[in-house]
């Protein structure tokens, strides 16, 4: 018989169901976004069509302009955002849904 196992965010700290013991477990694919020029927009992880684990967002200079972690398409933890020098100019911690 096989049992569903349950695991706990690291960021928001919700209960989650994972696989099958025994199942695949789904990968999550790189993705990266450019501006019409080519240079790099955006770079992070999609997981089953949402976002997913670590993204960053850069100004069309290349200057990172946001970074934080998608669970499941929404925001959760720590958000940085970058001056346009690439220096910190705030850090957002995200609240839970929900709670």
């Amino acid at each position: 018989m096989r049992t569903k196992r349950q695991l706990r965010c690291v960021f928001t700290g919700r209960m989650r169901p994972s696989a099958n013991i025994g199942d695949q477990v789904p990968v999550p694919e790189e993705r990266v976004e450019y501006f019409k020029d080519g240079t790099v927009r955006a770079r992070g992880q999609m997981l089953d069509g949402s976002l997913s684990g670590y993204w960053e967002w850069f100004r069309k200079d290349g200057v990172r302009m946001r970074s934080g972690y998608f669970e499941l398409g929404v925001q959760v933890g720590t958000w940085t955002t970058y001056d346009k020098h690439g220096a910190v100019y705030k850090v957002t911690t995200m609240k839970p849904k929900g709670r």
